[in-house]
């Protein structure tokens, strides 16, 4: 098959576009011959190197992946070649504590495809029967690869983990991203009213189109005054961040009373100030999110599939611009996924 990889970690210059083996199914997995991928930043994290991150090389990236069953492993029941699939990019075991408990992504073993393992950056792909969610003849593979990981994030942070209620409001940042585009319409799914923090205007037209009810430049004004001033001193419910180390202070100055802040991510670094006093006398949660469970993927998924949720596409490009895509998304300016199409 013909695949994108890289035998070294380094910048995008490392990945190359040849030929590699046919990966064969094993026990309870099926192989997919994957329609589209898409990128996300962890594909960037991955290429460069993660701490403690050990790949058997060559490494295929891409977590999000939709296609075609193209054959089945021993012990596979109620799926056959032909059927049409979007994968959830999450490995569990299904034994531990965690998984017993329904947690996939709390697995003690818990891998992410594209990331620990191959993933869809190929003309095939080997996948858990697990993982699998069946999309209608008429959807498009496209968005479908442009859905798996982002909204399956968006929504277990801000339904699960932050408790989203219908009439409250919702404090997004990193706002043109692919998780963030995703939060913004569930928010609204659940009629909330939304503030989103992104930079120049052309992201804020755009994040203004997706339905952010207030869309505020992080580069022009202090987001967290403007949230303050715009909720009448009261501050928001629940805030949805990624960025970390740069947005903290502001995102936790901008909860109201009993606010939640719910955490996926630490793109500008891993460290951040609390005042303690303001965290008690607040009575504010400050809580972490990754991934989601199968249930939550396919809870969010039938919302995609019926065309509720609306999946935000910047760019459909052929397997042999896999650099060019990470150069790009490395560049910034995308505006929700980068898909790839093998």
């Amino acid at each position: 098959m013909k695949a994108a990889f890289f035998n070294d970690h380094g910048g995008p210059e490392v990945i190359q576009v040849g030929e590699c083996p046919n990966p064969e199914p094993g026990e309870r997995e099926v192989r997919v011959e994957v329609k589209a991928a898409s990128l996300n930043h962890l594909d960037l994290w991955v290429r460069r190197g993660l701490p403690g991150l050990k790949l058997e090389m060559p490494h295929i990236g891409g977590s999000d992946m939709a296609g075609v069953i193209d054959t089945v492993g021993p012990e596979v029941t109620g799926w056959e070649p032909g059927d049409r699939v979007v994968v959830n990019p999450g490995v569990w075991c299904g034994t531990c504590e965690w998984c017993k408990r329904g947690q996939h992504p709390l697995c003690v073993s818990y891998q992410i495809l594209g990331e620990h393992v191959a993933g869809g950056f190929a003309e095939l792909a080997v996948v858990p029967v697990t993982s699998l969610y069946r999309i209608p003849e008429e959807f498009p593979f496209e968005k479908a690869a442009a859905s798996a990981l982002v909204y399956q994030t968006a929504w277990r942070g801000l339904v699960t983990q932050g408790g989203l209620q219908p009439g409250e409001t919702v404090l997004v940042t990193g706002a043109s991203g692919g998780v963030s585009t995703a939060a913004i319409q569930i928010s609204k799914h659940f009629g909330a009213r939304v503030f989103a923090v992104t930079s120049g205007p052309e992201n804020m037209a755009r994040v203004q189109r997706l339905g952010a009810d207030l869309v505020i430049d992080r580069l022009e004004e202090d987001f967290s005054k403007r949230v303050w001033k715009e909720t009448g001193k009261r501050g928001v419910d629940l805030v949805l961040d990624s960025v970390g180390e740069a947005t903290w202070e502001n995102c936790i100055r901008a909860l109201s009373r009993l606010g939640r802040m719910v955490v996926y991510g630490a793109t500008t670094g891993p460290g951040g100030h609390v005042n303690i006093a303001r965290l008690f006398w607040s009575q504010t949660k400050i809580m972490g999110s990754t991934m989601a469970t199968q249930a939550e993927f396919e809870r969010v998924m039938d919302l995609v599939v019926r065309g509720e949720l609306h999946p935000v596409i910047d760019a459909v490009w052929s397997l042999g611009q896999v650099k060019e895509a990470h150069e790009r998304l490395e560049a910034g300016g995308v505006f929700g996924k980068l898909v790839i199409a093998p």
